[in-house]
């Protein structure tokens, strides 16, 4: 993962430098608050259009073997309202993810007391182990800290297929189904940190 993440910041960097556009680099503070450490890259295309790449990990095993360890990657085309890197804009998106899910609930939540459904309480005793695929839309705004300092909010809906092994909690448990799923509602949220290079 991590030269995965150093392709594509490579890859951002050299494609900047030949259009002679703007590159932005950021990091999700949301991500990060769970643990999942990230990186972004987003170049120039034209006047009021981007591309932005981004990637996170979270390889950390918690008390308990709970952990909610992944990889995603998620480019997204984006349209700003105005001037790029100003302002609001739509973005579109693609995202692809494996994980290894188990004993908490999505974002590191893990208090059955907060969130005592059955539902919850099955995600709760059981791990995850597969990847996932999809879409969707997205709305952000970026505000402009600095000559070279940003901050982006940024939420998206969409769709995703998930494909994965269900397994008890506990270490070195047996595999119990195979399941596939469909999902449909948030895909993205962000509070990024940006510093611009031109």
């Amino acid at each position: 993962m991590k030269k995965l993440l150093l392709l594509v910041f490579l890859c951002g960097v050299c494609l900047s430098r030949l259009v002679g556009q703007e590159l932005a680099l950021k990091t999700n503070l949301l991500y990060d608050a769970t643990t999942s450490l990230n990186f972004g890259v987003e170049f120039g295309l034209g006047e009021r259009t981007t591309l932005d790449l981004s990637g996170n990990i979270n390889p950390w095993t918690f008390s308990d073997n709970r952990k909610m360890k992944h990889w995603l990657v998620q480019p997204e085309f984006r349209i700003w309202t105005c001037t790029r890197f100003s302002g609001g804009f739509w973005g579109f998106s693609t995202h692809y993810a494996q994980y290894n899910f188990g004993g908490m609930l999505p974002w590191g939540f893990n208090s059955g007391k907060m969130f005592g459904t059955i539902e919850n309480k099955q995600i709760l005793n059981h791990r995850y182990e597969g990847w996932l695929a999809g879409g969707g839309i997205s709305y952000g705004y970026h505000w402009i800290l600095g000559k070279r300092w940003g901050c982006e909010a940024t939420l998206g809906v969409g769709y995703a297929y998930m494909k994965h092994d269900k397994f008890p909690c506990e270490k070195c448990g047996q595999k119990l189904d195979n399941e596939s799923k469909h999902y449909f509602g948030p895909t993205k949220a962000g509070i990024s940190l940006i510093y611009m290079i031109k």
